[in-house]
């Protein structure tokens, strides 16, 4: 059977989390990485709405949800037995509030929004991620797992926009967290560049 195909994106931290629990769980899987102003047919065939990540699988299966991809991957082989650390709670905090206060803080030309209150709301999102850290090293546990993995691509792209200006803030806990994880060989494996498959 052909290995399933990843369409990815390698700067999208849907793509980063999904490319993370697929390397994770081990499974054997093919790259394409999608120009996103220039999407290729099969891309649009497979899934008519044309954002990454999208794995197709050998038998013509498509899985166009990141965390349904994480699930999917996961529930073959789950070596850190991340789906035991999860909180959906968390992540539709996540995936919802922080990622709308996110957008409208990094893009707010496109969405005639004040940066600076969206700045403010996504910071007090994290604030409840630090008194999460206060009591173990990550999210849902002292071991790293669905939720840490989930989450923490959508904070490292809020820190990016102005690192000087977070590396100021008042959460020691979540700076140390993130660095931990964009250090570890998974994200560097997850975030190396390839040729398409």
């Amino acid at each position: 059977m052909t290995e399933p195909l990843l369409y990815s994106f390698r700067r999208c931290p849907y793509a980063m989390r999904a490319r993370m629990a697929l390397l994770a769980s081990g499974a054997a899987f093919r790259t394409s990485e999608v120009a996103l102003r220039d999407k290729p047919a099969a891309l649009l065939a497979a899934s008519p709405n044309g954002t990454v990540p999208v794995l197709v699988l050998g038998n013509g299966t498509v899985i166009d949800e990141s965390l349904d991809i994480m699930r999917w991957a996961l529930r073959s082989n789950d070596p850190e037995g991340w789906l035991g650390r999860d909180d959906a709670a968390l992540l539709a905090t996540n995936d919802g509030a922080f990622k709308f206060h996110l957008d409208r803080y990094k893009y707010p030309d496109r969405h005639g929004s004040e940066a600076a209150v969206h700045r403010a709301a996504a910071i007090g999102i994290l604030s409840t991620l630090e008194t999460r850290l206060a009591r173990q090293a990550n999210l849902c546990g002292e071991a790293r797992g669905f939720a840490d993995i989930a989450i923490m691509p959508f904070v490292r792209q809020f820190a990016r926009v102005d690192p000087r200006w977070f590396a100021a803030q008042p959460l020691p806990l979540v700076q140390a967290w993130l660095a931990r994880h964009m250090a570890s060989p998974l994200f560097l494996a997850a975030m190396a560049r390839h040729a398409d498959a």
